[in-house]
């Protein structure tokens, strides 16, 4: 079997990107008016898929631990700021918690499976490691810490009146937040319990057919893959636990109060004074 690759040239992967003419020719048949969205998100795709590609060659070629904790300091402080934003519903530290539960669960998964399960790597900074994982890390947690958020807000908006009856009649804030934090968190992970259930049955993983392509033995590639599935699956655990139990605290307080007027809508108009 070869384990060669094929190097792709830059004629191939504009031939490749040409068939986004696919999309444009959908949306001006059926009037969708996305050609402008269509034409940005190309050309996005190719500026910041071009703009890591060079961070990353560099960062390979330093090989320095600074470099490569920095670049996955940056990448995670991205991620939480982008799960913040996804939310419908945001309060007063909503960006905090958001940050903090990122970074505790992906750097507590990360640090891990360098120190533990790769133990046998040259150095535990070795980006050809650590940077792709902590991606895939990051952009999963991300996907859990979102839509655990959002849920939450939503679910304590939806259920405030039912909130307030129980704290009323004398419930902690635990027993009157219970429901809405369980279907939070449980569908923050439904995401990534769906992806385990498919996986290699329906779908092949991108990290698993890249090994595959560039010459690594399939069952190498299933072993990574496997893997890689399992602190996915632990990271946004984790963090989405995480992200709604901060939440929690901070819209219910220690007197065992709700307070609703904390959730907002990006949408809303300002408060006055």
């Amino acid at each position: 079997m070869s384990t060669s690759y094929l190097e792709l040239s830059l004629w191939q992967v504009a031939l490749a990107a040409s068939l986004i003419v696919v999309n444009a020719i959908i949306s001006i048949a059926l009037k969708l008016g996305l050609g402008r969205t269509l034409l940005l998100a190309s050309v996005r795709t190719i500026v910041q898929l071009a703009l890591v590609g060079l961070v990353l060659q560099t960062v390979f070629q330093w090989d320095r631990w600074y470099a490569v904790v920095g670049l996955m300091a940056i990448m995670t402080l991205i991620a939480g700021i982008t799960a913040a934003q996804r939310s419908k519903r945001r309060y007063p530290g909503i960006w905090t918690d958001a940050i903090l539960s990122v970074w505790a669960s992906s750097w507590i998964i990360m640090g891990f499976t360098l120190l533990a399960v790769m133990k046998g790597i040259d150095t535990w900074y070795q980006p050809q490691y650590a940077i792709p994982i902590m991606g895939m890390l990051l952009g999963n947690t991300l996907s859990g810490i979102s839509v655990g958020l959002n849920t939450f807000g939503e679910g304590l908006v939806t259920r405030r009146s039912e909130i307030e009856t129980y704290l009323a009649l004398g419930a902690t804030r635990w027993e009157a937040g219970r429901d809405a934090i369980q279907n939070a968190i449980r569908t923050g992970m439904i995401p990534i319990i769906n992806s385990m259930m498919i996986v290699g049955i329906v779908s092949l993983p991108g990290m698993m057919t890249g090994q595959i392509l560039s010459g690594t033995a399939p069952m190498q590639a299933v072993k990574y893959q496997i893997v890689i599935m399992f602190l996915i699956a632990s990271s946004t655990a984790l963090g989405t636990v995480g992200v709604v139990l901060l939440g929690f605290s901070r819209l219910f307080n220690t007197e065992h109060q709700f307070l609703p007027g904390q959730l907002r809508s990006p949408a809303d108009p300002p408060r006055a004074g």
